[in-house]
């Protein structure tokens, strides 16, 4: 007993040092390889698999950590020899007497039933189709610990060579290029992936479905794969539209070769985000999927570039710590925007530094503006005032220094982590300019700098343009009615002529009537789409010109242009109606959905079809639709009052779905529905069939 005793004070012993070290390792061990085999269940929600780690012990230690998140381990050895572990809900704790060493091998097998970081799309639902099932993984915030065995500390980078059991009948994409494939049996299909180089464990990324592609090579020759539902075939030119121009821009902006081995693209359903930068393996939100019509309005472009952007900047070279995360965000926003802009023009570019600067300056207005370096900082100031800080760095260093203070930087760190002084130190070298100021104006201090953005803006003819007719919006139309006009002469600026329409909302004088149809005759897209946003009231002399709109090829313009004309004139609802019923919108189908509630609340239309229809619009809450398309619908039923069982029952499970917005979405509306004595009184006996961890809001909300 006293030699069990010693023995377990000593193992405990152990555990704390190696918790009080924060489990930043990096200056002990050097980890050089990951060599894991998966088995994805996801029919059980479950991953296993064995893993074999290769790494240099630097410093003398008694422990060594890996992080696992409620996984059970099995078979743990150190060189070939069984080793003693400890492991809690974090991770694993190898414990032996670590000497500074090379070529050391530690080896695992391991299982979990991950609740996040890998998700399990539509497997519990064995009579929907297997094209909606899938499985994909969100590694960044320190995620990939709860699928695979790996290390939370970005400064952590090891080649990941991972190998994947899968079922045969689908597609799987992870990092790095795929050497093989092979079935293990009638079922279950083997993906071998080999890694040329080091990176962070929150980019490691796994995604399976039903999946087709379309290859696409780079000017330098780097291959590119987009991949694609099958049932989505015919919007894979327009959604990755521009996106081999997207990949030869950066190279070339950035002066330095795609670092990885190949490039995929592959859309998700129910993503967290618009998309994660995965090394070589970009997993964006499957709403992005869009036809021509779609493109118009909303794209995939920006996260396109973004996630591309982010192969250099994160990815290749990764910060230190949260400190610096700007390195990542403001980086691959202002790269994304400079790809834009060679797309879509200089006026894109300054508009879209405009809309950043004004939402930046009231955030600060408001007191509440932060500095670059805080690493609790927002998103719009890590994405967008990053951007901000590179456009105006660029501007005091000139084009030359800051590109190759850029390439410098990328080249010295590369596979490595960095800090803002590390990105500075280039940057200083390459203009020889002290950039001490630039640091405590953009970097450090918590307020926007508005004055120094607006002189930069005013760099563009555009802007100062723009600015001219934003001022007057507080002036008559009497007085501005010759710069309205003029604004709204061919060729018309989509920006300015957007503006120029918003000033003319609520007014129905002749003088406004003029002015509306010479923008409905421009014939620009953003144009007729403000109009159809912002006019409130359809007067008789435009009512033919506002109803054209309903042939115009943005969904934007004809989901308003729909509901306001069968708003305003009852007796052509029908005619409406007839013209729009083919129409479905976007991925979360905005016409469709309109058009059936518009249909059942008509009198007299089709009312032989309303159980139909409702029922259609009903089951578009199903709880293995897309997210986008379960809130559209959900919000359709409040207005008309009229949800059925099943929707109920999706809206309960919806407060625990994984995507953060969406579970919000669900718990307020429920909120509002318990309002409802009926509706309470259904939710209640609902609930009471359920699974207790379905119901665990609803039963927080009841209780009080």
């Amino acid at each position: 007993m006293r030699k069990y005793l010693i023995f377990l004070f000593s193992f405990c012993s152990v555990v704390l040092m190696a918790q009080e070290q924060n489990l930043s390792q990096t200056g002990y061990f050097d980890f050089k390889t990951v060599n894991a085999h998966v088995r994805i269940q996801p029919l059980e929600k479950a991953v296993s698999g064995k893993v074999s780690y290769t790494f240099e012990v630097l410093v003398q230690q008694d422990s060594l950590y890996i992080d696992g998140r409620n996984m059970q381990f099995t078979d743990v050895s150190l060189n070939g020899e069984a080793v003693k572990f400890s492991s809690d809900e974090k991770g694993i704790y190898i414990l032996s007497e670590f000497l500074p060493s090379e070529n050391n091998l530690l080896e695992l097998n391991y299982s979990a039933k991950p609740t996040t970081g890998m998700y399990f799309i539509n497997w519990e639902f064995p009579e929907i189709d297997d094209a909606q099932k899938q499985v994909w993984t969100q590694g960044q915030g320190k995620y990939t610990s709860n699928w695979l065995p790996s290390f939370d500390d970005m400064e952590e980078k090891a080649e990941f060579d991972l190998s994947f059991e899968f079922p045969s009948k689908f597609q799987l994409i992870s990092n790095g290029e795929l050497k093989n494939t092979e079935n293990i049996n009638d079922s279950t299909r083997l993906w071998q992936f080999d890694m040329e180089k080091p990176i962070s464990s929150y980019l490691v990324a796994v995604a399976a479905g039903k999946y087709d592609f379309k290859k696409v090579q780079s000017e330098t020759g780097d291959l590119i794969r987009l991949y694609y539902k099958p049932e989505d075939s015919l919007k894979v030119e327009p959604t990755y539209r521009y996106s081999r121009e997207i990949f030869n821009f950066l190279e070339n902006e950035i002066g330095l070769a795609y670092p990885w081995q190949k490039y995929d693209q592959i859309p998700v359903q129910d993503f967290l985000y618009g998309g994660m930068e995965n090394t070589g393996t970009t997993i964006f939100s499957g709403s992005f999927m869009t036809d021509s019509t779609g493109f118009k309005d909303r794209n995939y472009v920006n996260v396109n570039a973004h996630e591309l952007a982010h192969q250099w900047f994160g990815n290749l070279v990764t910060e230190v710590s949260s400190k610096h995360h700007w390195l990542h965000e403001g980086f691959a926003t202002y790269y994304a925007l400079l790809a834009e802009k060679e797309i879509f023009g200089e006026d894109y570019y300054y508009w879209k530094l405009y809309e950043s600067a004004e939402q930046l300056k009231a955030l600060s207005d408001s007191g509440k503006g932060e500095s670059l370096l805080n690493p609790k900082a927002s998103s719009l100031t890590f994405y967008q005032k990053g951007a901000w800080a590179l456009h105006i760095l660029r501007e005091r260093v000139g084009d030359e220094a800051f590109r190759q203070g850029v390439k410098n930087y990328l080249e010295l760190y590369s596979f490595k982590n960095v800090t803002t002084d590390n990105l500075l130190a280039e940057m200083e070298a390459a203009s020889g300019q002290d950039l001490s100021q630039f640091k405590a104006d953009w970097l450090e201090q918590s307020a926007f700098k508005a004055t120094q953005s607006l002189e930069s803006l005013k760099k563009s003819e555009f802007i100062i343009n723009y600015l001219n007719i934003a001022a007057l919006r507080e002036t008559s139309l009497d007085q501005k009615y010759e710069y309205l006009e003029k604004a709204l002469s061919f060729p018309v600026n989509d920006y300015i002529g957007q503006e120029a329409v918003l000033q003319l909302a609520g007014l129905q004088s002749q003088q406004a009537i003029n002015l509306y149809k010479k923008a409905f005759e421009s014939n620009n897209i953003f144009v007729r789409q403000a109009i159809s946003s912002s006019m409130d009231v359809i007067p008789n002399d435009l009512k033919a010109e506002f109803e054209s709109l309903l042939d115009d090829e943005s969904y934007l313009t004809i989901e308003a242009a729909l509901f306001r004309l069968w708003e305003q004139f009852p007796a052509d609802r029908t005619a409406y109606l007839d013209q729009t019923r083919d129409l479905v919108g976007f991925y979360n189908k905005n016409i469709r959905m309109l058009w059936l509630t518009l249909n059942l609340v008509t009198p007299d239309y089709e009312t032989e079809l309303n159980q139909q229809y409702y029922e259609e619009l009903a089951d578009y809450t199903d709880i293995w639709r897309p997210f986008k398309v379960r809130e559209n619908a959900f919000s359709y039923l409040f207005q008309l009052g009229a949800f059925n069982k099943s929707s109920l029952q999706s809206l309960i499970k919806g407060t625990g779905h994984h995507t953060y917005s969406f579970r919000n979405y669900c718990r307020q509306l429920l909120s509002e529905l318990l309002k409802n004595e009926q509706y309470r009184k259904e939710l209640i006996e609902l609930s009471g069939n359920m699974a207790e961890e379905e119901t665990a809001y609803l039963r927080s909300k009841i209780t009080g």
